[in-house]
């Protein structure tokens, strides 16, 4: 495939630039009377908080939840692994632990909250009248609802004792900084991992509304909670989150502006079209492919060669039983629209090293890639339909596989057009 080499290049670029480590350490917070308690969730946090641990000379407690395969050692903060994107008994057991960690604190002392993507997941913690299995079966049904991921973060909120701020209220009244990697779109830190430390702020009779819009449904328990006003979340203006501060240190921003100063060292010009992209991956994809089509064929609205960079979280709404995360979806969609096209190829992939619940990364596609799975026995157009991206880009052998990255700043796309 042309141009493969450089469009990995690309996203290591991107990795690099949303490493969590020199970030931490550039946003320490002041050393406090009392005492430090350092907590987390998600992908990257704990390679936020091996970061922290090597940056603060004084003593500190703390826990730390991420995904299997993500953990790092620390010598003074616990590293508790758990399931994503569906919860299990490990996370549910480590979110009653941090939530421990919080109690009895004074207004001396200070909580470090390390916070990216995937702790909604990491940190299960089912409100009063909801069952752990809930929180999974809800995970389940959002995952596959095509909502985009705010929706789902706000929807997460209302359903937990942890989410939409309870964390740092429980810590209250100790000072609570929140350092986030963030893999939303916009980079609202009170939707990444669904904002523990963080109040959103919306409504509960906004969530039902969101809820109906998207044709959820829901456990019982949790529709009974929703129609009811138990569990309320505190507001942004809560005063026991009035001396609490919030920074979030990297994002899909950062990364795109790092692999545009590599595809210029390459001597191609980047235009970034957005850092928060949403929508249905396989309509993103077409919409990808028409604008590489464009530059192609007519020359506007870019001038190739360029590299057309992109972030944000698609979403895919389930109908078929295949294999395959977003990244690949978007990509086998691409792949169909510029079927037979020269001198275009692509990329797309999640900067955390795995594109939903599979092994890659995510996947590269060519205006050959559509053919080539017709000669290995596989309809590209049957595998999209069946969500079947994985096993179309696996019989090719253009899958991307980067291992986990230890970071987490949602998707990154790039396509060259030459």
């Amino acid at each position: 495939m042309m141009d493969r080499a450089l469009l990995e290049d690309l996203f290591k670029a991107a990795v690099a630039a949303a490493q969590p480590g020199p970030a931490v350490k550039a946003h320490l917070p002041p050393k406090p009377k009392g005492r430090t308690i350092v907590i987390g969730a998600g992908k990257a946090s704990a390679q936020m908080a091996k970061a922290f641990e090597e940056a603060w000379d004084g003593p500190i407690d703390g826990l730390v939840v991420t995904r299997y395969g993500y953990g790092v050692p620390c010598e003074r903060i616990e590293i508790v692994e758990a399931a994503h994107p569906v919860p299990d008994n490990a996370g549910f057991l480590a979110a009653r632990r941090l939530m421990e960690k919080l109690a009895g604190l004074s207004a001396d002392d200070l909580v470090v909250a390390l916070i990216s993507g995937g702790g909604s997941a990491l940190l299960p913690a089912p409100a009063p009248g909801l069952t752990f299995e809930d929180e999974q079966v809800v995970n389940q049904v959002l995952l596959a609802s095509g909502a985009p991921i705010g929706v789902m973060n706000a929807i997460r909120n209302e359903l937990s004792l942890i989410k939409g701020g309870r964390l740092a209220a429980m810590a209250y009244p100790a000072r609570v900084v929140t350092l986030v990697v963030s893999d939303v779109p916009g980079d609202d830190p009170a939707l990444v991992a669904s904002g523990p430390t963080v109040p959103l702020a919306t409504t509960r009779a906004m969530v039902r509304k969101l809820i109906n819009v998207y044709r959820i449904q829901l456990p019982p328990a949790a529709q009974a909670l929703l129609a009811s006003e138990q569990n309320l979340a505190p507001r942004p203006d809560d005063p026991r989150l009035a001396r609490n501060s919030v920074r979030v240190i990297a994002s899909a921003s950062l990364s795109l502006e790092a692999a545009a100063r590599r595809a210029r060292q390459a001597v191609i010009n980047p235009a970034i079209l957005s850092d928060a992209m949403e929508g249905e991956a396989r309509d993103v994809g077409q919409v990808h492919a028409a604008l590489a089509r464009e530059v192609k064929t007519r020359n506007r609205p870019f001038t190739a060669p360029v590299a057309l960079l992109s972030g944000g979280e698609t979403t895919v709404t389930l109908s078929g039983d295949g294999r395959g995360g977003r990244n690949s979806e978007f990509l086998l969609a691409f792949g169909i629209a510029i079927d037979g096209l020269e001198g275009v190829a692509a990329l797309a992939a999640d900067t955390d090293g795995i594109d939903g619940s599979e092994s890659n990364a995510g996947a590269l596609v060519d205006g050959t890639s559509a053919n080539r799975m017709r000669a290995a026995g596989i309809d590209p157009l049957a595998a999209l339909a069946n969500n079947d991206a994985y096993s179309a880009f696996a019989a090719i052998g253009d899958l991307l596989v980067s291992g986990p990255t230890g970071t987490n700043v949602n998707d990154f796309r790039a396509i060259i057009v030459r």
